[in-house]
Order: structure tokens, then sequence, then C-alpha cells
């Protein structure tokens, strides 16, 4: 296939629940809402919801409880990782069997699919059919001359259409629009821009980058600006995506005070996060903890630690961290991170992808 280079953004819609749906055709239509082990009186978050649930209010990371009384008659159901698992593979080898595309995968639910091609439309046409007719899953694709304008394209096609940004249209399209709608640029990021008089994507689009590194530093400062022109990487890379690192998170049903509770919740996070980087066979360089106090304070406290991939020394280290943990305040979460070190072949791009604390 020969053409003009271009990047499509292929996002499945209500990916999760568009999966339960497939595995109980008599919730079509309903109000549906993922998370935890499916029973709102746990604590536990949204991890998905259906349009029909979405019209009234629910989103992503809201506490199960809230959601359910948002919506009295949605259908609850728990997480499944290995079902989405399944149906994503069979997704992204859809894409790959596509004449001409490099594929790039973001995530269970989306990836970046470059080709040359003289109809992008079409293309985007037909990967749609194709993952529909092997998986039954609707998907919308962005279009763009970038891949964050092919990201950024994929909001305007939902639900299974398609849309295009270019570099001739982003500023008719995305220019008056507030710079939280950007790729990469979220609620915090966007009042921090505010406050230094750039709302619109059109105001930060124009901004001088050097005039963002005071706010956000030599690297964040360019890159921020570069984002409100769309601007930046248009090859679609398919090298295997590298973790960084590993992470576990625990909510509790009830409040943890006592500092044994404490302590043994953070050995069996740390053992869970061990197995998880022990797979992969890298050392452990950098440790995270996070913890959330009643009713509703996160906090979080890393540091570099010399490279080991020791388990007592690691467990040592989280124990350290562990240390400042406000002693007697209540504890509703838990969660631990370790940032490993990179395989010299790791991909060395900078994408902005959603990733984890």
């Amino acid at each position: 296939m020969s053409g003009i280079p271009w990047v499509l953004h292929v996002d499945l819609d209500q990916f999760i629940a568009a999966v339960e749906v497939l595995r109980r055709p008599e919730l079509a239509g309903k109000p549906i809402i993922v998370g935890g082990r499916g029973d709102p009186t746990e604590r536990a978050v949204v991890s998905t919801a259906s349009y029909e649930a979405r019209a009234f209010g629910v989103g992503s990371g809201m506490p199960l409880r809230i959601a359910a009384r948002k919506v009295p008659d949605a259908v609850i159901l728990p997480v499944d990782h290995e079902a989405y698992l399944a149906a994503s593979e069979a997704v992204m080898a859809t894409l790959r069997a596509q004449p001409g595309a490099t594929v790039q995968v973001l995530g269970w639910d989306e990836a970046f699919v470059g080709v040359e091609t003289e109809d992008p439309e079409a293309y985007a046409h037909r990967v749609q059919a194709a993952v529909l007719a092997r998986t039954e899953l609707h998907c919308s694709v962005g279009i763009g001359d970038t891949l964050v304008r092919a990201k950024v394209a994929t909001g305007f096609g939902k639900p299974a259409g398609v849309f295009r940004l270019t570099a001739g249209n982003w500023l008719d399209v995305m220019g008056s629009r507030p710079t939280k709608d950007l790729w990469g640029v979220g609620a915090r990021v966007s009042a921090r821009l505010a406050k230094l008089g750039i709302s619109t994507v059109a105001e930060l689009a124009a901004s001088n980058p050097q005039d963002l590194v005071p706010e956000f530093g030599p690297k964040m400062g360019p890159w921020y600006a570069q984002l409100g022109r769309g601007d930046g990487a248009s090859v679609v890379d398919d090298t295997p995506w590298v973790a960084r690192g590993h992470s576990r998170e625990t909510t509790f049903q009830h409040d943890l005070i006592d500092p044994v509770q404490v302590e043994d919740a953070v050995r069996e996070l740390t053992a869970h996060v061990l197995e998880d980087v022990e797979a992969e066979g890298r050392a452990v360089i950098g440790l995270t903890l996070k913890v959330r106090y009643a009713p509703f304070l996160t906090t979080t406290q890393g540091k570099k630690i010399p490279e080991t991939s020791d388990r007592n020394e690691i467990l040592a280290r989280a124990m350290d961290l562990a240390a400042g943990i406000e002693a007697g305040r209540p504890i509703r979460l838990l969660g631990l991170r370790a940032e490993m070190a990179m395989p010299d072949d790791a991909r060395k791009g900078h994408t902005p992808t959603r990733g984890g604390w």
C-alpha cells in the first residue's frame, strides 16, 4: 500500500461495558457499572460505565457506592481482567492484520495505527468493520498527521465514528476549547496554565515555549506549547512497550489504625509488587508509597534506591517509607510502586500516555 502517511487512533467504545454486554446480551441498553467485586457496599471505584450510566454522571474512578446512588437501577458487575484482556488481544491482532498497518498498543482499548493511504477515512471504516466482524465490538477512529492530533480527533468521532484533525483544521476545531481538552493536559496543569493567562488551546499554541519554562521546567514547558499546536511525533512505533515500573494498591473495607496492621499491609503489598517485578527479571531502582487517609486525603512519598534485586533490601526500603505514615490516622488505601531499571533496548521516545501513579 502506498500513499500519504497517516496516523489512526483506534479507541474501543465503552470497552469493558461492551465486553460485558457481549457475555450478557440482555444488558444491552441498560446502565452498566463495572468496578471492584460488583458490590457497592464495599470500598471500590468504578472501572468503567456504559454510556447509559455515564448520562447520570458516573465516571471512571468514582467511588462505587456514589455511582450506585446516582443510578439506582444500574447493573453493577465485578471486574473480570481475563475477559477484557482476551477481547483486547483479539482486537489488536485484527489491527495488525490490516494491510500496511504498523500498530502501537496504548492499552486494553486503544492503539495507534500507522498507514500510508490516499483515503484515510476509507481505511478507517475498513478497520472498524474488521474489528466489528472479529470481535463484535465497536470502535471510534481519529485520523491525524501527528499522534497527538489523531488521539484528540477520536473524541469527536465517538461513538463508532471517524474524525480527522490535521495542521489545517487544528485551530478551527480546537482553538477555542479549554487546554484541559488536550491529551496530556489534565485539570491541574490546565489550572497552572490559567495562572499564566493561558486558558484556551489557541492561547497555548501561540505561547512562547520559553515562557512556560519557569512554571513547568525546561522539558515540560516546551512540550505543553507543542501540545497546544497539536505537533509532535508523526510516526507510529510498534516497538513493544516496556513497563517502567509495577504497582499494586489495596483499598481496605475497614480503615487501618493499628500500626501492626499497617506494617503487615505494606509487607503484603511489597510481596505482590515483587512478584510482578521478578517476572520481568529487572532490578528495582525506586519506590513510591501511596497512602490514602480517611476520608479521602492522598499522599505519596518516593525515593530512589541503589539498584537491587534483593527482596529483603527492597522490603527494608519500603518499610523505611512506611515509617513516614502518620501514627493513629485512619488509612483507607495503601499502594506501592517499584520503578525498575530499563533494558538498554527500551524505547526512548516520549509519547504522552495514561500512566499510573
